[in-house]
């Protein structure tokens, strides 16, 4: 038929025969391969339930655990700034009405000489909590130091070095409560891992009672090495556990260099600090209560060693 030579096909390479191959010759082996089972949905990021799984994923942290801190909220943010929570700046929305509380946080912003700015309410929820009030407190990040700095605070002391140690205490508030009994006791101070731990936030440093400020917070990468490192420096490491081999007031080397070891609110140490403790005491307790609180027990244990200290 006319224009039968410009379908496609058929024009033929040179010395090829007419007509189609006859069998497959192995050409059609890697196309017959099977492909293994269809992946699940969630597994396939084009199906619906897949974005649907990515939505309900938790989101990462925006704000690093050594970074600043944001406090949002009237309430929040005046009893920040009444207990000396060292702040970098104040914002205030434009559109935010004044009353009592805010006329409040806006003098002891002024009387702690703290910069106050003026922002929209969608850059404030966008920097700081959700829910701010319409005011949001930046407070810097606390200054940790290394362990030598304790050692060396305990050098320009008389006392023999006294060191409080926490093992993966996660509650601020009490971090913050410990913080306060090592410094109501002597204590040179407190020591905490980098990981798993709560860190001197503003919840800390109002627990605290301002004592953060006076007190030396090392923060260590390994809670086990520097405990040996402070074996080294001659220090006994008490661990306080409720099955311990002795009682806290008898025990052996709290008039000395002492390091006090506290573990977590629920599990208590964890097995390879316990087994680098030099000794294990226990606080007797009353059988209707099987544990303390861990600030609780840092205080009982600060106090044991201040009391033999005196003795």
């Amino acid at each position: 038929m006319p224009g039968n030579s410009r379908r496609k096909g058929a024009i033929r390479k040179p010395g090829t025969k007419k007509g189609p191959t006859k069998g497959s010759g192995g050409k059609g082996r890697r196309a017959l391969r099977g492909k293994g089972p269809t992946p699940k949905a969630v597994d396939r990021p084009y199906h619906p339930a897949a974005k649907r799984a990515v939505q309900r994923r938790p989101r990462p942290a925006s704000r690093k655990p050594d970074g600043p801190e944001a406090i949002g909220g009237r309430n929040a943010v005046f009893e920040a700034l009444a207990a000396g929570v060292p702040a970098v700046r104040l914002e205030v929305a434009a559109s935010a009405e004044s009353d009592s509380r805010l006329r409040d946080i806006l003098r002891l912003a002024a009387e702690s000489h703290l910069p106050i700015m003026e922002a929209h309410h969608v850059e404030l929820d966008r920097r700081g909590p959700a829910k701010n009030q319409g005011v949001v407190l930046h407070v810097a990040p606390f200054a940790y130091v290394g362990l030598d700095a304790l050692f060396a605070a305990a050098d320009a002391v008389p006392h023999p070095p006294f060191i409080v140690a926490l093992d993966s205490v996660t509650d601020p508030h009490n971090l913050g409560a410990v913080i306060r009994s090592a410094a109501a006791f002597g204590a040179d101070g407190v020591a905490i891992p980098t990981r798993r731990a709560a860190g001197v936030t503003a919840a800390a440093w109002k627990a605290s009672a301002g004592a953060a400020a006076k007190l030396p917070v090392a923060r260590v990468t390994n809670l086990v090495r520097a405990l040996e490192r402070c074996k080294d420096e001659g220090c006994t490491v008490i661990g306080l556990d409720g099955k311990g081999s002795m009682l806290l007031a008898g025990a052996a080397g709290a008039a000395d260099a002492v390091v006090i070891v506290v573990g977590s609110e629920g599990k208590g140490l964890t097995r390879l600090v316990r087994e680098t403790c030099d000794i294990t005491a226990r606080i007797p307790m009353g059988s209707r209560i099987e544990s303390l609180n861990a600030s609780v027990a840092a205080g009982i244990a600060c106090y044991e060693v201040a009391k033999a200290r005196e003795a």
